[in-house]
């Protein structure tokens, strides 16, 4: 189709939006298209907006979504502290009865732990890995090189991404 026959197809496409009577001039034709021009431009406008106001509400929950994304971890932390609170509280506690409810505490955070996905990176005996593992020293040893002989402080993942690494105590081979 060449320009010449889109000119004309759209004079035909205004005619036939024009209704029954055929445009007669001109001007009559312009003020048709000044019209669909400035409904297309309200269009326009209308999206305009509504993409705006899109983008704001995302803002809004993006802000919302950080600001309590750690509101159900913190509500199941409180229950922990208020198992220490209610340690602390007692006045006639031994020994065992202090070991007993620590031990019981520790479960209640190993849960909320496990409902979290936050894991223990068990590193003992394990080949050392400077993904997880954060070396202290290097002791000799009759075990192969680079095998994790003691773990001074546990490491822990979040959801497989490691958020503390664990801190060791690796072997390397005697000098003869």
């Amino acid at each position: 189709m060449n320009a010449e026959d889109k000119n004309n197809a759209s004079e035909d496409d205004l005619e036939n939006h024009s209704g029954p009577s055929a445009l007669s001039s001109p001007e009559e034709k312009i003020k048709l298209l000044e019209e669909k021009l400035a409904e297309a431009e309200a269009q326009i406008l209308y999206v305009k907006a509504e993409g705006e106001n899109i983008r704001k509400r995302s803002i809004d929950d993006i802000d919302k979504a950080r600001k309590f994304a750690l509101e159900r971890f913190s509500g199941e932390l409180l229950s922990v502290k208020d198992s220490l609170d209610a340690a602390l509280a007692v006045e006639n506690a031994n020994l065992e009865s202090y070991k007993n409810g620590v031990e019981l505490t520790q479960k209640q955070l190993i849960n909320v732990f496990e409902k979290f996905g936050i894991n223990e990176i068990n590193a003992l005996g394990e080949k050392f890995d400077p993904n997880q593992h954060q070396a202290i020293s290097m002791v000799e040893s009759e075990e192969e090189p680079n095998k994790i002989l003691t773990v001074l402080q546990k490491g822990y993942l979040l959801n497989e991404r490691v958020i503390r690494p664990a801190l060791v105590t690796v072997s390397k081979t005697k000098n003869t």
